[in-house]
């Protein structure tokens, strides 16, 4: 049954792949090679297996060179754009510090014609008192001579009228008569010496009048232009803390307790930004000393919000041209597949790429860390601390500080890592925070 069967499937194959024979010549002798169906179609399908073979890798081949080239250009594309955006921050921050330095520079122009006008301001207000002082004198004055001229002129009506009613010799008479003459010229002087100063005090009051009323109207004028000036200082350093302000608040750090902290590490007091202690009589602050008091309390709490700047990890801890790789929360776990938390930010780059300290402080680790590979820990004030992992090189030490933007180690690839990256943590009292939530909130103030 076998033999019937395989002889027929010979012979139907023997239709399409006959018998051949491959004959082998030497000097001396003829052989020859049969080639049976079976042998023939064997060949065929491993040649068909082999083509299709060939044709399949190659088409993997060519999908994988075209969904590289894809890639590439991805990358490229997106590397073009972090460099644009990059570039776009670079020019927006330059431009900002060129805008503080020139707002400061008219902060302290302005304090400097503040101060000027403030003197001015108190030797028109001390020659004011000089005046009333004076005028309070020369119309006491005008008084007791007016007062002596009335009390004169009673008694030369009483020597009139007792000279009119004496009788007797005429001795006696002519005696009075020029004791009543010589009273009467005596009087007569010093009433014409009474008129003559009076006419003096009162051409010298309405003098000092004149002078009072141009006094008021310059220090009117002064008012006014110190209100102006004023005005454009409280919205210059509304405009320089409002931000401020924000950043801090959306970092999460309440912008009281900042100051207050920033305060105690800098309480030492001078300079520009003592405050004025002029008062008015009985000892009451006046309105331009509040005011002016006001302004550089607010411009003391804008310096200490230079200072904690940089003091928080506002910074970017690469400089160089990055992709953002991974971001802060629950991820997918390229070494186990499994969801674990990312407590940081990854910042892809080329390996040796400059890593930089984003806020003054000091290092408490510098050394190999398990999965974090090469790490270096950095304490900052307000209980914060930064993380820079998978580190190729360490550039700084335990115990030495540094400062913002000071380069501190290079990128690689140690430890628990499938590429060249920075992992970069920020923690608050122990606890990882997105440090995208600082790098953000700068964004809109640098």
């Amino acid at each position: 049954m076998k033999a019937s069967i395989f002889h027929r499937l010979s012979h139907g194959l023997e239709r399409y792949f006959p018998e051949k024979r491959i004959f082998l010549r030497s000097d001396t002798d003829t052989r020859f090679i049969r080639l049976h169906p079976f042998t023939q179609l064997a060949m065929v399908c491993g040649g068909a297996v082999l083509l299709g073979w060939t044709i399949l890798a190659t088409s993997i081949l060519l999908m994988d060179s075209i969904g590289s080239g894809s890639a590439r250009e991805q990358a490229i594309r997106e590397q073009k754009l972090y460099e644009d955006r990059l570039n776009t921050l670079s020019t927006n921050l330059k431009s900002r510090s060129d805008e503080a330095l020139q707002a400061q520079q008219r902060f302290n122009v302005a304090l400097q014609e503040v101060s000027q006008m403030q003197s001015l301001l108190l030797a028109s207000e001390d020659r004011r008192k000089e005046l009333e002082t004076g005028i309070d004198v020369i119309q006491a004055t005008l008084q007791r001579v007016m007062k002596e001229r009335d009390e004169s002129l009673e008694k030369s009506t009483l020597l009139a009228a007792e000279l009119k009613s004496v009788t007797g010799s005429a001795k006696t008479v002519a005696g009075r008569q020029r004791e009543t003459e010589g009273m009467v010229d005596y009087l007569t002087a010093e009433l014409a010496a009474v008129s003559k100063t009076r006419d003096e005090n009162i051409g010298e009051a309405a003098s000092l009048t004149q002078d009072i009323a141009q006094l008021n109207a310059e220090a009117q004028l002064e008012r006014e232009r110190h209100n102006r000036i004023f005005t454009q200082l409280e919205k210059a350093v509304t405009i320089s803390l409002v931000p401020l302000d924000k950043m801090f608040n959306a970092a999460g750090l309440p912008a009281d307790r900042i100051i207050e902290t920033v305060r105690r590490g800098y309480s030492g007091q001078g300079g520009p930004l003592t405050p004025l202690s002029m008062t008015t009589q009985g000892g009451i602050e006046s309105p331009v000393a509040a005011r002016t008091n006001s302004i550089l309390e607010r411009l003391d709490n804008l310096n200490l919000y230079r200072i904690a700047a940089e003091k928080a990890p506002f910074a970017m801890p690469v400089k160089a041209s990055y992709r953002h790789t991974s971001s802060f929360g629950y991820r997918r776990d390229p070494k186990t597949g499994g969801r674990r938390m990312h407590s940081g930010t990854d910042f892809a780059a080329a390996s040796g790429t400059p890593i930089y300290a984003t806020a003054d402080g000091v290092v408490s680790h510098a050394a190999w860390s398990s999965g974090y590979g090469r790490l270096i820990k950095i304490k900052h004030e307000f209980g914060i601390e930064t993380r820079y992992a998978h580190l190729l090189r360490l550039r700084v030490k335990p115990g030495q500080r540094v400062s913002r933007g000071e380069r501190i180690g290079d990128m690689g690839n140690s430890g628990r890592s499938t590429g060249t990256h920075l992992h970069y943590e920020i923690r608050i009292g122990g606890n990882a925070v997105n440090p995208m939530t600082y790098i953000k909130a700068a964004r809109d103030v640098f």
